[in-house]
């Protein structure tokens, strides 16, 4: 799950405004515009965006997020990279299926597992008549979505023309199955409990309280409470949970290891492991630091590996910035 960066303020230089029109345009500095259109909802920002974009991101959130999450971090990052006149970074924040904006979308149909999800930012790249993105970056359920996105875009499923991205980053999310032996159950507790409430809640306030009462901690129930609109009189969900329950299965169920230990042509992918995530076992670390120390001829492309310090799991909240000092320099160096 993603979670979200409470009690953060907006600067009042920076707008969030809602389009319907494929042909609106970023108008005002420091600006997002957010889109909900029948392929994908998503965020576009941009540090300058009175100029033209030269290279696009897409950022990809986790299981129960949404594109909002990760509006500071992808904020600091365009401005970083964006600082010589002749490069100018657009960051496209999706709502990935059945999560934000996207749940309210008719057309993204079942299965929801890995492989629609990707073909979702495919379809979206494609209908929209934009350039495939340079970089692809997902946190937790986000990143196997991004594997994904780029085995698909090996295999041709989106079109001839399609482009794998430059760099692929893989945010505390394991690559290969998620077995029970390596997980605490705490998504599997927080969904089954989510499934056996009510569609609608009386309030926030309630729900929070009736969490709390279950077990769960003051933070993560009020997380999420923070899911919930207003319908009526009462609340109900911001996502589509039966949709995000199968997305999580499937999470579990994917591999993507052969895509790592094979990685194409001009792609590489970084993984970034938080230093105080309890998702990661002994035999998955030494695993990614072989294929990481390979040395290759030239004909494929490489793994990398970055552990982030002083972060647990949620490393846009933990150590942003400690997130951004890796992830930037290294995108630098490829444009």
């Amino acid at each position: 799950m993603a979670r979200l960066i409470r009690n953060k303020v907006i600067p009042s230089n920076l707008s969030t405004r809602f389009r319907n029109s494929p042909s609106s345009l970023l108008t005002h500095p420091q600006t997002i515009s957010k889109r909900s259109l029948q392929t994908l909802a998503y965020e576009e920002m941009q540090a300058n965006p009175n100029k033209p974009y030269t290279h696009t991101a897409l950022i990809l959130h986790g299981l129960l997020g949404s594109a909002r999450n990760w509006r500071s971090f992808s904020r600091n990052l365009a401005s970083c990279l964006s600082t010589s006149p002749s490069s100018e970074w657009r960051m496209v924040l999706a709502d990935l299926r059945n999560h934000g904006k996207s749940a309210e979308i008719e057309g993204l149909d079942p299965p929801h597992d890995m492989v629609n999800a990707a073909k979702d930012l495919g379809n979206l790249v494609n209908s929209k008549g934009w350039d495939w993105p340079d970089v692809v970056i997902g946190h937790s359920m986000g990143g196997k979505v991004a594997l994904q996105f780029a085995q698909s875009c090996v295999n041709r499923e989106y079109g001839e023309n399609v482009k794998l991205p430059k760099q692929l980053w893989v945010l505390d999310s394991v690559p290969g199955k998620v077995t029970s032996e390596n997980s605490d159950g705490e998504v599997e507790n927080v969904l089954q409990t989510l499934q056996n409430l009510p569609s609608m809640v009386p309030s926030r306030k309630w729900l929070v309280n009736h969490m709390i009462e279950l077990g769960f901690s003051k933070s993560l129930s009020e997380w999420i409470g923070t899911n919930l609109k207003k319908s009526g009189e009462q609340e109900t969900w911001a996502f589509n949970l039966e949709g995000a329950v199968q997305m999580f299965h499937s999470y579990r169920e994917m591999s993507y290891w052969s895509l790592l230990e094979h990685p194409p042509k001009g792609l590489e992918i970084a993984i970034v492991r938080a230093e105080k995530s309890d998702r990661w076992d002994t035999d998955v670390i030494n695993q990614l630091q072989r294929l990481a120390g390979q040395k290759g001829d030239g004909s494929a492309g490489k793994i990398s590996v970055h552990v982030l310090p002083n972060s647990g799991h949620w490393v846009h909240v933990d150590n942003p910035k400690g997130l951004l000092e890796i992830v930037a320099p290294k995108v630098k160096c490829l444009f």
